[in-house]
């Protein structure tokens, strides 16, 4: 096994990696930018290295220094976690010519799945369900944009290829706005990502947020951890996940869960990967695959007992899977609240410090965080401080636990969004479960 291993990320994911490589007897080198030199598993690593000032662009996005790090503290591996770098092909493939294990998938499947069009692509090679859409980039001829529209039929969404994080789409409803609209689009991809190709995909109006998780060795193993539901979300960004997704048929989601580990072996894939689909009239339609560890992966190690990370580092290692898909049962629910430090109706961000913090406890209660009293949330990075998982034997039970611990937490000298989570787990339509994606934005009263 590794030796030593270089988290190349930041907050409450860096310290779920660092207990995981401690567990296995790994050592760790934490990289950390000015901002965040007090933090909590800055001080719990075996070594750690500054690596630049607060801008992102400038630290955690600054491949360089992170490949520098790796080599003057000897690590043998880099875990990207999510978001930066995890699914950027080029860091991979620096990583890997730099002489150093990515714990991910190789630079070469990040770039395919990446790549949207190329993703749904291969998805549709390997028989998993799309969504109705132009074969392809949309050319530059306006009578052939014009045709594939008619041909999908409206509503339809304008999507970046090389898109991502809710960023590079344009719902278009009438053919008078379609030109323009993938004209606009294509600027703005070019602009945000780099890419200006587009694509076409029928727009669904009322769907769910569906998605499996999958792990996959060196040696061609896949096996499948069931479903998750994250359909409560704002402007794209997900804010309560549970598992698995309620009110499917079972026989609908395992068949749907063989075709994604099918998937993967044909597209050779490695590490930890999530399939996202939308889920409309009874009917998965894929829409990207995330080639990372994911924000709500404790609600499948929840119902699974997996510990996905260490099957990560196994796999980027060369060893086989821990587990056979027979071994893989699903054990009661799951529900995870993103803690932002955030106005909970507005969402403005509330950076500052935190000068009362108390965790809440009890049975089927887990809290991932990097957050302590005293601590300063920066202003410069995503404004997630933690996440509460909460488990029981039945969606019932794991609600009514979640409601308890929202009930016990103490965050005080920002704002957060806990108010926002205490009143969505007394939310009637939530509770009945199945709400689609704009369910939150029209009960806020928010335009998408």
């Amino acid at each position: 096994m590794f030796d030593k291993i270089l988290i190349a990320n930041r907050g409450e994911i860096a310290l779920r990696i660092l207990r995981a490589c401690q567990e296995m007897g790994i050592k760790t080198v934490t990289v950390h930018s000015q901002a965040d030199a007090e933090a909590k598993y800055v001080a719990l690593s075996d070594e750690s290295v500054c690596i630049g000032p607060a801008p992102s662009n400038l630290s955690y996005l600054n491949t360089q220094a992170i490949i520098s790090a790796a080599e003057v503290t000897d690590a043998q591996a880099i875990h990207p976690g999510y978001g930066f770098l995890s699914e950027n092909a080029d860091f991979a493939e620096r990583v890997e010519n730099s002489g150093f294990a990515f714990i991910g998938p190789r630079s070469e499947t990040i770039r395919l799945m990446g790549d949207k069009v190329s993703a749904k692509e291969a998805m549709k090679n390997a028989g998993v369900p799309c969504v109705p859409g132009s074969d392809g980039a949309l050319t530059d001829e306006p009578s052939e944009i014009l045709a594939t529209a008619q041909k999908i039929g409206y509503p339809i969404i304008i999507k970046a290829s090389g898109g991502g994080g809710g960023r590079g789409m344009r719902v278009v409803h009438t053919e008078a706005a379609l030109l323009n609209s993938v004209a606009m689009t294509k600027n703005e991809a070019q602009t945000t990502f780099g890419n200006p190709v587009v694509y076409m995909e029928k727009f669904l109006e009322n769907p769910r947020h569906i998605e499996f998780q999958v792990l996959a060795d060196q040696h061609n193993n896949v096996i499948h951890l069931w479903d998750r539901d994250c359909s409560l979300q704002r402007r794209h960004q997900k804010i309560i996940e549970e598992a698995p997704a309620p009110g499917v048929p079972e026989r609908q989601k395992n068949k749907l869960a063989i075709r994604c580990a099918d998937a993967c072996k044909k597209i050779n894939y490695v590490g930890a990967g999530t399939f996202e689909f939308l889920y409309e009239n009874d009917e998965f339609y894929f829409i990207e695959m995330n080639t990372r560890l994911q924000v709500e992966h404790p609600v499948t190690e929840s119902i699974t007992s997996v510990d996905i990370v260490q099957e990560q580092i196994k796999a980027a290692f060369g060893e086989k899977l821990s587990f056979r898909q027979k071994d893989i049962d699903i054990n009661g629910h799951s529900i995870e609240c993103r803690i932002n430090a955030e106005d909970p109706y507005k969402f403005t961000p509330s950076p500052g410090i935190i000068n009362r913090f108390h965790l809440p406890g009890g049975p089927g209660i887990r809290v991932d965080t990097h957050a302590y009293g005293g601590y300063k949330v920066p202003a410069h990075y995503d404004s997630m401080i933690g996440k509460i998982i909460a488990s029981g034997s039945t969606r019932e039970q794991a609600i009514a636990r979640m409601r308890i611990a929202l009930s016990e937490i103490v965050i005080e000298g920002i704002k957060t969004n806990i108010p926002l989570h205490i009143d969505l787990m007394n939310d009637l339509a939530f509770k009945n479960g199945g709400v689609s994606i704009h369910y939150l934005e029209n009960k806020l009263g928010i335009k998408s």
